[in-house]
């Protein structure tokens, strides 16, 4: 049997052992709203993420971080992130209180991303509860297609030195009872992957396009 398969089989025991469906009605947390980074222009282009489980609005900072909004609206556009899952959640103790998606399929086989981007992590955003940032390795230039969202606020993704940080480049403007949900969905790790915070039950992004 491939890994793969044992590892989904694996999922789905322990999704039926700890009842898979349970995070889709636990009530939602009670958590602050959210307050931008930075004031959100009218004209800022805003991208649609259709999921399973609702939609997700999120408006760009193309002058605080343009060569991150161009590169993530970039792969929108050429649909890279259809059928792309949230494969990563984690929980807001110890953290980082993220859900982090845009490089895998409900398989867990990688997307191919382009280039890295360089950067733009000392643009003055800050990681708070709704912000949206690029992910990357550690290389502070290495990153590509992935991206996470902060459902509280995450100061410790920050740039500040000797820290890299994280470069934030948009903002949840619609949507954000969503990605609390999402928060919800129990996450273990898979074997043989280094993937150690994988939801049990798959989210998929279904969609992503511009909204305007």
């Amino acid at each position: 049997m491939k890994l793969r398969a044992v590892v989904l089989l694996a999922l789905l025991v322990g999704a039926a052992c700890t009842g898979r469906d349970e995070w889709l009605n636990v009530p939602l947390p009670e958590r602050s709203v959210v307050v931008p980074p930075a004031p959100v222009e009218p004209t800022a282009p805003r991208v649609r993420l259709t999921t399973d489980v609702g939609d997700i609005v999120i408006a760009m900072y193309p002058a605080q971080a343009p060569l991150t909004v161009a590169n993530f609206l970039r792969y929108v556009d050429d649909g890279f992130y259809d059928g792309t899952i949230f494969h990563r959640v984690e929980p807001e103790n110890p953290g980082p209180p993220v859900i982090q998606g845009g490089g895998f399929d409900a398989e867990l086989e990688p997307r191919t991303p382009r280039e890295p981007v360089p950067s733009e992590a000392a643009n003055g955003l800050s990681n708070v509860r709704g912000a949206v940032a690029l992910a990357r390795a550690n290389d502070p230039d290495s990153g590509t297609s992935q991206f996470f969202i902060s459902f509280v606020d995450a100061p410790l993704l920050d740039h500040r030195p000797p820290s890299a940080g994280y470069a934030v480049f948009g903002v949840v403007v619609e949507g954000m009872e969503v990605v609390d949900r999402i928060s919800l969905v129990p996450a273990q790790p898979v074997p043989g992957t280094n993937l150690s915070r994988v939801p049990m039950v798959d989210v998929v992004v279904r969609r992503a396009v511009r909204d305007r």
